[in-house]
């Protein structure tokens, strides 16, 4: 997902910086229409981390749609098409809104040991048990043994989840970040000889063994001078310049002689017979072009004195305007179990609908059609915003292009949030239709 939000990105950031005129975006427009279409159909889960492993919430990606949604708004308006503007923008919104609830744990054994109040976590699980909390549920690690491939999602940490001050979607002087950036420190970080670097995530295996011996599908994670340049523009955004500087030069030192970075570095004592030494490359792929593209960018930002891809979009709306969404989402891919009070539900389908739906165990009953929101998705709100704590939606819907119902009733419950609720096990009642 954060594959197809990138782009749309790139073209948003082309066009801030003059390289692409205005009437350039007339051509990009139906290539950014149908990457946000898919975006807003799937999103916010992904079937793949940007690491190309786990399915479920991640900071990284969620952020970059995020991000995405609002450029490719501000492009729909360019374009005139206005209804869709504003449909992503709410998009947007609803998922920014979600982060914490969807991502940041408390409370945990880690947040006493490392004296935290909390911290957003690598991946979190799509699906939960009845009652469950997400944050419990197990993460497959790729890249090591059978019998240490589970994690729960609360003891799995990456700086993945900087990535919220990148996008803009966070501030970097957060609490929230600021513990988060304290626990990575004492879980991923290693000093080398020439400056520091991180690992992707704890437990990680995609690396050579301990001997130095090749990765053969397990080993051992290694630091990697990509996520060196990344912390750099978390520490410039944070007003630290003089660090971000000091790892730039880190990320320099970890080049071999030709200037060429790697994909990893060697993170422990010296094999000098394998050619391993502190700090310089290790046997993985060199060049890496990301970590190339993240040092350039790096030395640009710290020339600018500010974040050159900062997205602007998200900085204003969230970080200034402190805008949060009045309204959640319940689809079939990402069903909502509960609506705090003083919400609206919003119902989206990928067919024209009628919903069929009730506040008081069908006492009473309301029908309300939905309407094209274009990009593949049809929607309606539903007037929830009064109801009180405890009460039960319940709705059901009838497809007038096949003419037939849908069979079973949904429910999502009006209370107060606690942590993760969305997706739960599904125990759908019939009403009879």
């Amino acid at each position: 997902m954060d594959e197809t939000a990138l782009p749309i990105l790139l073209v948003d950031l082309a066009h801030r910086e003059k390289a692409l005129a205005d009437g350039d975006l007339t051509t990009f427009w139906p290539m950014v229409k149908k990457a946000v279409g898919y975006l807003a159909r799937n999103g916010p889960v992904s079937p793949q981390d940007r690491w190309e492993e786990d399915p479920g919430y991640t900071p990284f990606t969620v952020a970059a749609e995020i991000a995405a949604l609002l450029a490719a708004a501000d492009l729909a308006a360019l374009n005139h098409e206005a209804s869709i503007a504003t449909y992503l923008r709410e998009i947007a919104d609803g998922w920014n809104t979600s982060i914490d609830r969807w991502m940041y744990v408390s409370a945990t054994d880690w947040c006493r040991k490392f004296n935290v109040e909390g911290y957003y976590v690598r991946i979190a699980p799509k699906q939960t048990g009845a009652g469950g909390s997400n944050f419990q549920q197990n993460v497959r690690v790729k890249n090591v043994t059978a019998s240490e491939d589970t994690r729960r999602a609360s003891h799995l940490i990456s700086p993945d989840a900087l990535a919220l001050v990148r996008f803009g979607v966070r501030a970097a002087d957060d609490s929230r970040i600021r513990d988060t950036a304290k626990v990575i420190d004492a879980l991923l970080n290693v000093e080398t000889p020439t400056g520091a670097t991180w690992h992707r995530y704890n437990d990680d295996g995609y690396g050579e063994h301990e001997d130095g011996s090749p990765f053969d599908g397990t080993g051992i994670g290694r630091g990697w001078p990509l996520l060196t340049g990344e912390r750099a523009h978390y520490e410039l955004a944070a007003g630290r310049e003089a660090t971000a500087k000091h790892l730039l030069a880190a990320m320099e030192s970890f080049a071999n002689e030709g200037g060429l970075i790697s994909e990893q570095v060697w993170d422990a004592p010296d094999i000098p017979e394998r050619e391993l030494h502190f700090g310089r490359p290790s046997g993985s792929a060199m060049p890496l072009v990301w970590a190339h593209a993240e040092y350039l960018k790096l030395r640009r930002s710290l020339r600018d004195g500010r974040l050159f891809d900062l997205p602007p979009q998200t900085v204003q709306r969230y970080l200034e305007e402190k805008t949060v969404s009045p309204r959640l989402t319940w689809r079939f891919n990402h069903k909502l179990h509960s609506l705090p009070p003083g919400k609206i539900l919003r119902i989206e389908l990928m067919a024209p609908a009628v919903i069929h739906w009730t506040a008081d165990d069908w006492k009473t009953c309301h029908d309300v059609k939905t309407d094209d929101a274009g990009l593949g998705i049809c929607m309606a709100d539903l007037p929830t915003k009064t109801l009180p704590e405890g009460t039960q939606i319940k709705f059901t819907f009838y497809w007038p292009d096949a003419g037939r119902w849908e069979g079973k009733d949904f429910m999502v419950r009006i209370a107060t949030w606690r942590r993760e609720e969305t997706v739960p096990a599904d125990k759908s009642e019939t009403n009879g239709k």
